[in-house]
């Protein structure tokens, strides 16, 4: 399955899709962000392949906690966790989720999206 989708911030390949889970990986451009999100269903787990990334999360976006993610290092974002993904170099990571490829609500987006 190669299905590549752009984004104003880089890439995303969807690996794979069933009914139980979804894996993709993401190419994310040096100095870009996603959005500051959440999801209301989805479960994500984050796999950093190659790069460096600043990973902000917490309970709401007055209270965000900073992660610094290198190659090989994870992190877990639960539902209703706010969060958003910085490339501080160029990045290459797998999320692998529930399959809830809808379930995005954006607070913020530096691309007006």
């Amino acid at each position: 399955m190669k299905n590549i989708i752009k984004k104003p911030w880089g890439s995303e390949e969807l690996i794979s899709k069933s009914k139980k889970y979804i894996l993709k990986k993401l190419i994310m451009k040096k100095n870009h962000r996603c959005s500051l999100q959440y999801h209301n269903i989805k479960h994500e787990t984050i796999y950093v392949l190659e790069g460096k990334l600043r990973v902000l999360l917490g309970k709401n976006r007055k209270n965000l906690k900073t992660f610094i993610l290198n190659k090989n290092q994870t992190i877990v974002v639960k539902p209703k966790m706010v969060h958003r993904m910085e490339a501080i170099k160029k990045s290459v990571y797998l999320e692998a989720s529930t399959p809830q490829l809808s379930d995005v609500v954006r607070i913020l987006d530096d691309y007006n999206r």
